[in-house]
């Protein structure tokens, strides 16, 4: 029992230190201008992380997070409210850490789909345009308040999904696949012609107000305190990634998560069971694009202005990739993924033209060498009983 205690104590302490350097590394690389410094941490980062892998530090790391997990969770939410309390008054930085935060909740809408259903969805990117541009013609047209206009930005995205997911049913393997690139492809055409729409040029979006506080002001305090307007939206993108990292958690351990699972392991043998294959498609498609559509409302109001080049097909690959590079069915792995793929070509302009190139180059490296994604193990999610997740 000691033995046990002490092993729980000594894992605690390594994902409690990990989280603490890696603000720390955050911040250090998020300070860096010059490109070669920048590459020295690129390069110290993954030295550093084989080094403490080859001597079994991960693992400890990775059994903080399924033994501690509300600790590491909160320890999680302190780092970036460090790394947005360090950064309040850098416009760019907040807005390059509130677009991973953004991501991070478009990829677990993806990871509903991918890793619980075993769905494939490959036009993330239009289920976030259907989001923006529901709240810049609500904003726009409508006196509704901007909060209820992120639901109502993730229901439409919902309901433009309930109608996709109908030939989705209808198909089988790589097939529904292609269902979700058409999709895709029509959608950005669609755009592109609608003038109502702004057309090919865009179109305005109207700024969050919360209580009667526009998010476009920036932060002003008696004691001097000053903060970008970003931060107002880095916070709320937060504040609605930890209610939907809490629901996709509770909704991985209920009967509801498990159903998913059979329908992914087996449709056969799931239909064998009495589950609904058509049902469990439809809820999981439905649910995964409702968080994808309330973060593409936000993004809209955060950027002020969105266009279809917004939502591209390659848009939808990057979101893909953040889920193959993290890990199918590993939410904790969306956080790394997401700040490689948002922050790494901002930081080093020289691979700006080549970031498709170097993502795909990851995601085939990841899926040949480590296809549980980047993270240890141990921070993969965990079903009742215990076990990874497949």
């Amino acid at each position: 029992m000691l033995g046990r205690l002490s092993e729980s104590n000594l894992s605690l302490f390594a994902g409690l230190l990990a989280a603490l350097l890696t603000t720390g590394f955050a911040i250090w690389f998020l300070k860096a201008e010059n490109e070669y410094v920048i590459g020295f941490l690129l390069a110290l980062a993954v030295a550093v992380t084989l080094g403490v892998s080859r001597l079994g530090g991960l693992g400890y790391v990775g059994r903080a997070f399924s033994d501690h997990e509300k600790l590491m969770n909160g320890a999680a939410v302190c780092g970036v409210l460090a790394l947005a309390a360090v950064f309040r008054e850098d416009h760019f930085t907040l807005l390059m850490i509130a677009i991973v935060l953004l991501y991070m909740l478009a990829g677990l809408g993806l990871t509903i789909q991918f890793g619980y259903l075993g769905l494939v969805n490959l036009s993330g990117a239009s289920f976030l345009g259907v989001g923006a541009y529901t709240s810049a013609v609500l904003l726009a047209h409508t006196a509704v308040p901007p909060l209820l206009v992120l639901v109502i930005g993730g229901v439409m995205s919902a309901l433009v999904g309930c109608l996709l997911v109908l030939p989705v049913l209808r198909t089988k393997g790589h097939y529904s696949a292609v269902v979700t690139i058409a999709f895709a492809i029509l959608f950005m055409s669609f755009l592109q012609v609608n003038d109502t729409l702004g057309g090919p040029q865009g179109l305005a979006t109207g700024e969050m107000a919360l209580f009667g506080w526009g998010f476009n002001t920036g932060i002003e305090l008696e004691n001097g305190f000053y903060g970008s307007f970003y931060l107002n939206y880095l916070l709320l993108a937060l504040a609605l990634l930890v209610i939907a990292f809490a629901l996709v958690k509770r909704l991985e351990r209920s009967w509801i998560g498990l159903s998913m699972d059979a329908v992914r392991l087996d449709e056969t043998a799931a239909a064998c069971y009495g589950l609904s294959i058509a049902r469990w498609k439809v809820v999981g498609f439905t649910l995964g694009n409702f968080l994808i559509g309330m973060a593409g409302a936000l993004y809209a109001m955060m950027l002020g202005f969105i266009a279809p080049a917004n939502f591209s097909f390659g848009d939808s690959l990057i979101l893909v990739s953040i889920v193959l590079l993290g890990g199918i069915g590993n939410p904790w792995g969306l956080a790394v993924a997401a700040a490689i793929v948002v922050i790494l070509p901002e930081k080093l302009q020289m691979i700006q033209e080549y970031r498709f190139l170097l993502f795909a180059g990851l995601v085939v490296l990841v899926l040949l060498f480590r296809p549980d994604g980047l993270l240890p193990r141990g921070m993969r999610n965990y079903i009742p009983g215990g076990g990874a997740r497949s």
